[in-house]
């Protein structure tokens, strides 16, 4: 059967291609089925310096690097597809692909990471892509010499308000909080930035324009003042959402949606690991998403050879 697999992996991310790697070299047929970009939230981040061994790179780069490493293994790709369909509770699991393309195998690892979270006011869905955007290394080119805002006060919004600055004449830096959520390293390199501004207890409560963003209003969340400020572009990074709701129903997910496994990586049902983002756990960084893909793989070897 040209469509049995003895491991899916559901996500292209670094969880999903790790796992793809150590899979496809110890010589079990591997398929990735990716409903997006490969490489996920990583192939959006503009440059990667805590990746060990390498000084630096950009999230693209890694991505293509380690999609051509899983490859040269014999792992089978597929990218920009929609998953219509799983049964993963039978011995022999299946998805279906585009409503009508049947994959079949004996386990499945679950990797299919998170997407941005949004801040849910006026005008955001609308001007999505027109001056709104949840990615600096997509869009920061468009906004040569222009002023924008970033969002957020973690590591990625100051890594990557200060990444803007290369293209942006101004990055002003809306946080809901008077303190930031980032490592000394990220808070020392924005704050002490020339082209870096700061708001702070504020949020963005609404944008407009007409064909693109043309201004915010931002609010003061301790007086409740309104104020609205011209602007040419916005960035959100305020946290992810785990990318995990066709599973709701199948297995057990915590509060914050994300999947529960066991120390072997896998779920409440057996053959059905899971790894990166999308599953219960503290940190979530590149290095720790490459370990899960790695101990998905390994304890998904021994279960199809048992």
């Amino acid at each position: 059967m040209g469509n049995l697999y003895d491991v899916i992996i559901l996500g292209g991310g670094p969880a999903g291609l790790t796992a793809g790697i150590y899979l496809s070299r110890a010589k079990i047929k591997t398929l990735i089925v990716n409903e997006g970009i490969i490489g996920g939230q990583m192939s959006l981040t503009h440059e990667i310096a805590n990746y060990p061994g390498i000084e630096s790179l950009s999230g693209y780069m890694l991505s293509v690097n380690m999609q051509k490493q899983a490859e040269s293994f014999g792992c089978k790709i597929i990218s920009n597809v929609k998953i219509t369909k799983y049964n993963l509770k039978n011995d022999i699991k299946s998805i279906t692909v585009n409503e009508k393309e049947e994959y079949k195998s004996k386990a499945v690892i679950i990797a299919s990471g998170g997407k941005s979270r949004e801040l849910g006011v006026l005008g955001e869905k609308e001007f999505a892509g027109r001056g709104v955007s949840y990615c600096a290394t997509c869009d920061g080119d468009f906004f040569q010499d222009k002023e924008i805002i970033v969002v957020g006060g973690g590591n990625s919004a100051l890594e990557e308000a200060v990444a803007l600055t290369q293209y942006a004449s101004k990055v002003t830096v809306v946080h809901e909080f008077g303190y930031f959520q980032a490592y000394k390293h990220a808070i020392e390199q924005a704050t002490n930035h020339p082209k870096i501004d700061f708001i702070l207890n504020s949020t963005v409560s609404a944008f407009y324009g007409s064909q693109s963003l043309e201004k915010v209003t931002v609010k003061n969340l301790k007086t409740g003042e309104e104020k609205d400020i011209n602007i040419d572009g916005v960035f959100i990074f305020i946290g992810y959402i785990p990318k995990t709701e066709p599973f709701a129903e199948i297995l057990s997910l915590n509060e914050g949606g994300e999947i529960i496994i066991d120390k072997n990586m896998m779920t409440d049902i057996s053959g059905v690991f899971a790894a990166g983002d999308c599953i219960t756990k503290r940190f979530r960084q590149i290095t720790t998403a490459v370990a899960d893909g790695t101990v998905a793989a390994l304890n998904a070897i021994e279960f199809i050879q048992k």
